[in-house]
C-alpha cells in the first residue's frame, strides 16, 4: 500500500483551574470558536465545541502526527493566554489533565449531539457525574480522587 489513510476522532475534555465556574455565558461562543481557531491553527478539524461554565468538550479530527499530550498542551495554553489577554479575566487558567475518548465514525453524530446540548445535559447532572458516566462507559479506569 503506497498511502496511509486514517479517521482519528477524538473527544476531549477538560475543566477550568478548581473547576470554578469561569466560563460565562456572554463569551461562552467566543472561546469556543477561539478553540476551533486553535485546533485548526495545530492542524486538526475541529468537529463540534461545546461546554459550560466549567469545562470544555473537544471532538476533533487529529493527523497520524499528532501527539495528542502535545496538541493539548498548546490548545489549552493558547485559549487560556486568549481569555487572559482578549477578554482581560487575569487568573484563567486550565485546571492540569484532560479526558480523551477515540471515536469510530460512526459515533460521531451522536457524540457531536452530545457536545452541542451540553447546556442540557449540565441541568440534569454535575460534570463530576458526566465524567464518571464518560470513564465508565469507555471502560477506563481511574481513581476517584483525582476527579476533583
Amino acid at each position: 500500500m503506497s498511502s496511509t489513510f486514517l479517521s482519528l476522532s477524538y473527544h476531549i475534555v477538560f475543566a477550568t483551574k478548581g473547576r470554578l465556574p469561569l466560563i460565562k455565558s456572554e463569551w461562552r461562543d467566543r472561546l469556543h470558536r477561539y478553540l476551533g481557531g486553535a485546533v485548526n491553527g495545530l492542524g486538526g478539524v475541529p468537529l463540534a465545541i461545546g461546554g459550560v461554565a466549567d469545562h470544555v468538550h473537544l471532538l476533533v479530527g487529529l493527523r497520524a502526527t499528532h501527539c495528542l499530550a502535545d496538541f493539548m498542551r498548546e490548545v489549552k495554553r493558547q485559549s487560556s493566554v486568549w481569555v487572559r489577554d482578549e477578554l482581560r479575566i487575569t487568573g484563567f487558567s486550565w485546571q492540569e489533565g484532560y479526558s480523551a475518548f477515540t471515536v469510530s465514525p460512526t459515533a460521531l453524530g451522536g457524540v457531536r449531539s452530545y457536545i452541542e446540548t451540553q447546556d442540557e445535559h449540565h441541568r440534569q447532572r454535575t460534570f463530576r457525574e458526566e465524567l464518571i458516566e464518560l470513564l465508565t462507559r469507555t471502560g477506563v479506569e481511574f481513581d476517584a480522587k483525582y476527579l476533583d
